[in-house]
């Protein structure tokens, strides 16, 4: 008879809301293993552990470890987001939403936006943004769930949340303890490792106990206190992505929040502001070769009205080769760290502890399952990198150095095969592993200014005339719509009133 090499027990090292994010998933799904949390919280530059701007994934994690939105939304003051309002990004062209879910609908044998093209080139088309309802709702500062019927007016879009990040990592953690996780406090001091194999056996603490376990997940942040001892092989980034230092600020929330977050580009960089009940938060990405920390803070002051609540952060963008090694598993920044433009830094240490609890391993950590895992994670970084990269190759800011550096650099080769085929006649590859729809795609895209050479011949089969009439369809729906809708701090209020979050 085989012996058993079932998983029993995880160690999750790093108390942050990664951490506790980890423990709880864990938990969660794996109800045969038991969960132990140690390790002090990250350091500032843990960038996944301070963003205030979630993706509209955030809502599947709470569904996976069974947390109501209800109790996030009004349990710690956080409030529905549509999309981001990009400012500045591409010369003179009008600010544009970056809101979730569908844009228009299709019709006939070809995707929307190839429609919204032929019109485009031939000169008659309303902007793209004006069909999207979720870029209209933000604009005008409303919301309501969206509906589950396809055909119903409010159908189509969708929405992340704005948080607080230490009200959430808080309630984060009072939730994986209610789930059984058990916490050890203590500092990291060590990792003892097994002579033979190299498997991590046992985190060692400041007071000299150690913490054994069958698998260790990573979450310290970018110095990866676990992962770090096993290699240190680490993919740069920093050439595509310019900016490595943040500020970050805080003023008090709104009883009536915006759902639309803001991100303008400045001469070295951008800043973002997001909203909700609790916290309104400012930032300032920029790049230290074109800004120094002294005037970075004065832009910060200029355009936040508030002073930095620290000193600058350094981050570096890349990802770890194989964030799976071994007995030891990587997530959020101990394994890719990107600046927060498109706020996916949550998402992707989400995403990665849901590829855990799917694809767990026995105890001796198969060579073939964990090449598996890494391809997956690392292919979906890789994407998030492209996405966040898009912004900066295809900006058009030319009296400014760093921006157009930034223009100038050859892309990801992924990335510059997107951008090819898009401006040929409009398509876009299909990658396994993506964090953005095509409707994100395009949306950036027309956005900023780019378009196909020429009309995808598949839309011949519709006509002018009808996709005309289809389009203003859309349009006269949308504006029909929202002006009836609440704003979002009314519907909160008629949320807290009915005491659920749905």
């Amino acid at each position: 008879m085989s012996a058993d090499l079932r998983m029993r027990s995880l160690v999750v090292a790093g108390s942050g809301l990664v951490g506790w994010s980890a423990a709880a998933m864990l938990q969660r799904r794996l109800p045969g293993v038991r969960v132990i949390l140690t390790g002090d919280a990250p350091g500032p530059d843990a960038v996944a552990e301070r963003i205030a701007s979630s993706l509209p994934s955030i809502g599947g994690f709470h569904g996976d470890i069974g947390l109501d939105e209800g109790q996030v939304v009004q349990g710690i003051g956080a409030s529905f987001r549509l999309g981001t309002l990009f400012d500045g990004w591409a010369g003179d062209r009008p600010a544009y939403v970056h809101a979730y879910g569908e844009v228009g609908r299709s019709l006939g044998p070809t995707s929307f936006h190839m429609l919204w093209t032929r019109a485009a080139l031939e000169g008659r088309a309303a902007p793209f943004e004006s069909h999207s309802l979720a870029a209209a709702l933000a604009r005008a500062g409303r919301f309501v769930h969206p509906a589950d019927d396809a055909e119903s007016p409010l159908a189509g879009f969708e929405y992340g949340l704005s948080l607080d990040p230490r009200r959430y990592r808080e309630l984060m953690r009072a939730y994986a303890l209610h789930l059984g996780v058990a916490e050890q406090r203590g500092a990291v001091a060590d990792v003892r490792l097994a002579g033979e194999t190299g498997f991590v056996e046992a985190l060692v603490l400041a007071d000299g106990r150690e913490v054994a376990g069958d698998l260790f997940v990573d979450c310290t942040g970018p110095a990866a206190l676990v992962r770090a001892r096993l290699d240190d092989r680490f993919e740069e980034w920093g050439h595509w992505l310019p900016c490595d230092r943040l500020l970050f600020g805080e003023a008090p929330g709104s009883p009536d929040p915006t759902p639309l977050d803001t991100v303008a580009a400045h001469a070295a960089g951008w800043r973002w502001r997001t909203q909700s009940r609790a916290l309104t938060q400012h930032g300032l990405a920029y790049a230290s070769a074109h800004l120094s920390d002294s005037r970075a803070e004065r832009v910060f002051r200029a355009g936040a009205a508030t002073e930095p609540s620290e000193a600058p952060v350094a981050i570096r963008a890349g990802q770890r080769r194989d964030p799976w090694l071994r007995n030891c598993v990587a997530v959020g920044d101990a394994a890719v760290m990107l600046e927060p433009l498109e706020w996916t830094n949550l998402h992707l240490a989400h995403s990665a502890l849901d590829r855990i609890a799917s694809k767990l391993p026995d105890r001796d950590c198969s060579r073939v399952e964990l090449w598996d895992y890494n391809r997956e994670t690392m292919a979906e970084a890789a994407r998030a990198r492209d996405f966040a990269v898009l912004h900066y190759a295809i900006s058009d800011r030319p009296r400014d150095a760093m921006w157009r550096d930034a223009a100038a650099a050859p892309s990801p080769d992924t990335l510059a095969h997107s951008l090819a085929l898009f401006r040929e006649r409009g398509r876009l590859p299909y990658y396994e592993e993506e964090t953005f729809t095509r409707h994100s795609w395009t949306t950036v895209l027309f956005g900023q200014g780019v378009m196909p050479r020429r009309a995808d011949p598949l839309i011949d089969t519709v006509s002018d005339e009808v996709a005309d009439r289809a389009m203003a369809q859309i349009r006269e729906r949308i504006a029909a719509t929202v002006p009836g809708l609440p704003g979002q701090g009314e519907y909160l209020r008629h949320l807290a009133a009915q005491g659920a979050g749905r």
